[in-house]
């Protein structure tokens, strides 16, 4: 029995993609191994998101060459899409499969025998057309579920559409079948991700159905939880999902939505389907029908042609806003992409230091919301991790708690008091009693 472990880069819809290709292998016969326990064969599932991802994916096979030197060595995901051939010249690096092919890895490498050249197997990203349901699993106390790939937005800075395609979906039946199945498995939390799931419901190259139709139906699902939607486009929020959502059974009050630049100019020259007078729309009609709802935003500093002025105009807006952290990232120059031929590019130590200033914004913004929740009850589901004694959880509005390690508390809700924020911004708890009427109090 050969022994293969997997490595993750990037996003939840990674992540998803990578435990349905673990379960193929599985299915095989393969034996699935942690990273360093020596195994035959790594998949190394990559990210392109940034710069960054792409070094880092040379540092994970230089680390996997180490543990296993004889090791077959595959490169799967949005780098591998991207640059092939470019990954083929990395030492080490047996095969590199593109978006239409990873999930039939095992057809095309069959034996998993070395070559003298890398095998490169990535046909034009026209061909990912197909749409392959995943879902994590035994990974983690929550599940990503994927509903949805690909995307037919453009915006200037984004090689994604590049690297997967154009946007598609599963079904809601099969969805369903999907959601039935984690349930079953015992897990608690399903959070929805995709490349654009608030585009979901294309199918075969048309619309068949659409996000909200979607969300109600999950709601009907017994046995799960929560459903947490992870990154959603504000011009695909509407009104009709967060009503829904303020109402639901299941679906938490938590939404992460991209604003990317709080200048209307900055928007423009992006390519973004919305003006941040939209945003503040969606904000106001979240904290309206709930105000203690966690909303996160996504950030990105120094996009070529913006000015200090342009800068403090989205450090401005979104102080003003009532939102509750900031994922922030550093504009990098991706080949293919419209901006990567811009004038005026931001200096990179401007860059940083424009990322800096968000950052503290982050976690100032963090701390307030979390401060806000002192003093309500509320219900935590508890993970595995132990830090210091400690295990974490999060609440339905992702207030993220710590709590005396308790193997029998994992996956478990638990009904607490929230006390008071630590200065690494995590929250302590309190148990709430058996005969005290918790419900009520929410």
């Amino acid at each position: 029995m050969k022994k293969v472990a997997f490595y993750t880069l990037g996003c939840k819809l990674n992540f998803s993609e990578t435990s349905a290709i673990s379960r193929l292998f599985e299915e095989e016969g393969y034996e699935k191994v942690a990273f360093e326990a020596q195994p035959d064969i790594f998949v190394i599932n990559t990210c392109s998101v940034t710069e960054n991802a792409d070094k880092k994916c040379k540092q994970i096979v230089k680390s996997a060459k180490k543990i296993s030197p004889e090791s077959f060595v595959v490169i799967i995901g949005c780098f591998a899409q991207l640059k092939p051939q470019e990954i083929a010249e990395i030492k080490g690096v047996d095969a590199v499969l593109g978006a239409a092919e990873k999930f039939k890895l095992l057809e095309h490498l069959k034996a998993f025998e070395k070559n003298k050249e890398t095998i490169v197997c990535a046909s034009e990203i026209s061909n990912a057309t197909e749409f392959n349901n995943a879902y994590s699993k035994a990974d983690r106390t929550r599940t990503f579920l994927k509903v949805q790939d690909g995307c037919n937005y453009g915006c200037a800075f984004c090689t994604i559409p590049l690297a997967r395609g154009k946007s598609r979906s599963d079904t809601i039946a099969n969805i369903i079948e999907s959601a039935q199945e984690i349930a079953a498995s015992g897990v608690k939390e399903v959070v929805l991700t995709g490349v654009n799931i608030g585009d979901f419901g294309i199918q075969n190259g048309k619309r068949r159905e659409n996000f909200l139709d979607l969300v109600k139906a999950l709601d009907e699902v017994e046995g799960i939880e929560r459903f947490r939607i992870s990154s959603i486009e504000p011009n695909l929020l509407s009104n009709s999902i967060i009503e829904f959502v303020a109402q639901s059974k299941r679906f938490v009050p938590h939404f992460h939505i991209p604003l990317q630049s709080g200048s209307n100019k900055i928007l423009k020259l992006m390519n973004r389907r919305y003006l941040r007078e939209l945003y503040v729309e969606r904000v106001a009609k979240i904290k309206a029908l709930m105000p203690d709802c966690c909303i996160g935003v996504d950030v990105i500093t120094g996009f070529p042609g913006e000015t200090h002025d342009d800068f403090l105009d989205t450090y401005n807006f979104i102080n003003e806003l009532e939102v509750s952290y900031l994922h922030v990232f550093t504009y990098s120059e991706r080949d293919n992409t419209q901006a990567i031929t811009m004038e005026n590019p931001v200096p990179y130590p401007e860059r940083q230091e424009r990322s800096k200033m968000l950052r503290v914004l982050s976690e100032k913004k963090k701390r307030a919301f979390y401060q806000s929740q002192e003093g309500k009850y509320a219900e935590v589901l508890l993970e595995g991790d132990i830090k210091d004694g400690m295990m974490h959880g999060f609440t339905a509005n992702y207030i993220k708690v710590e709590y005396p390690h308790d193997e029998e508390l994992v996956n478990a809700l638990l009904p607490v008091h929230l006390e008071a924020t630590t200065d690494q911004i995590n929250m302590k708890i309190s148990v709430v009693k058996p005969e005290f009427d918790f419900k009520n109090e929410l």
